[in-house]
């Protein structure tokens, strides 16, 4: 037995060049979805306070920001909107003219091949901030929220949406989006679900964002606990059953251990949100000079792929995007 140390691993960190020669996971532009928020009105670019870089933006401003994404390489982008007025039932996420709607059309005239994919929920929608609607006892109304979500979907895809992506966890939300999608002759739509959408603290600043804060309660009642890894793969095969084409964990960062279970056990592209309480405490603790955010940013973002992510929504995509360019 050799009383000398194995110095095989440590010789193999020596350069640069070798580091990169055994490299196992790599981090790519392609790899990124952008997050957009489209707003009604003209010349607007609202800063969202808790999310540095990022405005809520109107359909005159959409254009440039497209078209800056799809130059630095980003493959997507995952539209969010703000309608110009509330009610109980979030009729503006399905109107034919509605913010998504016309955002969307604008992107594909402006930007063709840059993947346009929508968030297909109602709590930007309704005044009370719900993912679906209410019932008089102030609880989710599951079935008629279904049908709302698959209105929705609908009038993105008809409008030219490339993927929809029913977030609002409503049980069977899936099936009803394929089969409204199959029965119109959409049959090609790809369907990208949030599959395991944990009720999670870090979607503050989102809720900011997009102004969706629920008026009373919570979303316990239907997003998933925290506490449980066995419930998102019951969840994620759920969906896969009912016709989701790609499926999504949500958030990324505390749930590394759920994203590589989802990995192992289904063959499904896999996404992961990097979500905006997330980004937000990178941003903050770099602007106090606690950390460096480039370098923790990358390292974050790694760590997702690592875990078996296919694509990473992420705040930070341009930013990202640049520095893998070498342009930053």
């Amino acid at each position: 037995m050799s009383v000398f140390p194995d110095l095989r691993l440590r010789r193999l960190r020596k350069t640069e060049p070798l580091r990169r020669l055994v490299q196992e996971t790599y981090l790519s532009v392609g790899d990124f979805i952008c997050p957009v928020f489209v707003t009604h009105g003209r010349n607007v670019r609202q800063e969202i306070p808790p999310m540095p870089g990022f405005e809520q933006l109107s359909l005159d401003h959409l254009a440039r920001e497209v078209t800056e994404i799809a130059g630095l390489g980003i493959p997507a982008v995952l539209l969010f909107g703000l309608p110009e007025a509330k009610d109980p039932q979030g009729s503006g996420a399905y109107a034919g003219k509605g913010i998504v709607q016309e955002a969307v059309r604008l992107i594909k005239r402006e930007t063709p091949h840059l993947v346009v994919i929508t968030d297909v929920c109602l709590c930007e929608y309704t005044d009370h901030a719900h993912c679906g609607v209410l019932l008089d006892n102030g609880v989710v109304d599951n079935d008629r929220s279904v049908e709302l979500l698959a209105r929705t979907a609908l009038s993105h895809a008809e409008a030219g949406a490339d993927v929809v992506a029913p977030s609002a966890m409503m049980d069977g939300q899936v099936a009803a989006v394929r089969e409204a999608l199959d029965e119109a002759g959409l049959d090609d739509t790809p369907i990208l679900a949030y599959a395991a959408k944990y009720a999670s603290g870090f979607y503050g600043p989102f809720r900011v964002a997009a102004e969706s804060s629920p008026q009373t309660g919570d979303r316990r009642g239907y997003q998933m606990d925290p506490a449980n890894v066995r419930e998102a793969l019951r969840e994620i095969e759920l969906d896969i059953q009912e016709g989701a084409d790609m499926v999504m964990v949500k958030p990324a960062l505390a749930y590394l251990d759920v994203i590589a279970r989802a990995r192992q056990e289904f063959d499904e592209p896999l996404a992961a949100y990097n979500v905006s309480g997330e980004y937000a405490m990178v941003k903050a603790a770099e602007r106090l000079g606690w950390l460096d955010g480039r370098r923790a940013t990358l390292e974050i973002l790694t760590a997702i792929k690592r875990a078996g992510a296919d694509l990473i929504i992420t705040y930070h995509a341009k930013e990202a995007a640049r520095w893998l360019r070498g342009e930053g």
